[in-house]
C-alpha cells in the first residue's frame, strides 16, 4: 500500500512538471492549402523572412507575436493568389530590408561591406606613410652626422699637422 502511494505521488508530480514545461502550452498553426506548391510556398517564405523582433530568427521559427502575424498574413495572402514576390515586396514595404535574410545591394549596405576593407586599406597606408617618413628622417639625420663627422676629423688632421 505504502509503494503504491509512492507511485501515485510520482505520477502527479511528473504530470504537473508537464503542465509548466512551456512546450505543453505552445500553439500550433494549422492552416489548410489548396494545394501542395502553394504549403511548399508557405513554408518557404516562413524560412526566408526574418522575423523583425527576433531579428535572428525566421517567422516560422519565432513564437513572437509579431511572427505569428507575419505568418497569418503570409497564408491569407497565399490564400488571395499573391505570388512569393509580391509576398516578399509587401514584407519589404512595410518592415525594411532588414526582413530578408538576403538584402540587395543599395548604397547604404555597399557601404556597409565597404567599410572594414576601407578601415583596413586606410591603416595599412598610414603605417607606410609614417614608416616612410621615419626612415627619411633617419636618412636626413645620418647625413648631418656624416658632415659633422668629416668636420671633426678635418679640424683632427689640422690640430695635428705639423
Amino acid at each position: 500500500m505504502n509503494r503504491f502511494n509512492g507511485l501515485k505521488a510520482m505520477c502527479v508530480a511528473v504530470f504537473v512538471m508537464w503542465l509548466g514545461h512551456p512546450l505543453a502550452w505552445a500553439n500550433i498553426d494549422a492552416y489548410t492549402f489548396e494545394s501542395v506548391d502553394q504549403e511548399r510556398t508557405f513554408h518557404e517564405l516562413n524560412k526566408t523572412l526574418r522575423c523583425p523582433k527576433c531579428q535572428n530568427n525566421s517567422i516560422g521559427d519565432s513564437n513572437a507575436e509579431l511572427a505569428k502575424d507575419l505568418r497569418q498574413k503570409v497564408y491569407e495572402m497565399l490564400q488571395e493568389g499573391q505570388s512569393e514576390d509580391e509576398i516578399v515586396d509587401y514584407m519589404v514595404a512595410r518592415y525594411g530590408n532588414f526582413v530578408t535574410y538576403e538584402p540587395p545591394l543599395t548604397p547604404a549596405t555597399l557601404i556597409l561591406w565597404l567599410a572594414p576593407a576601407l578601415a583596413i586599406l586606410i591603416g595599412v597606408a598610414s603605417v607606410l606613410y609614417r614608416s616612410r617618413g621615419s626612415r627619411l628622417a633617419a636618412a636626413e639625420i645620418a647625413e648631418e652626422e656624416k658632415q659633422r663627422l668629416e668636420r671633426l676629423l678635418k679640424d683632427t688632421d689640422e690640430d695635428s699637422a705639423p
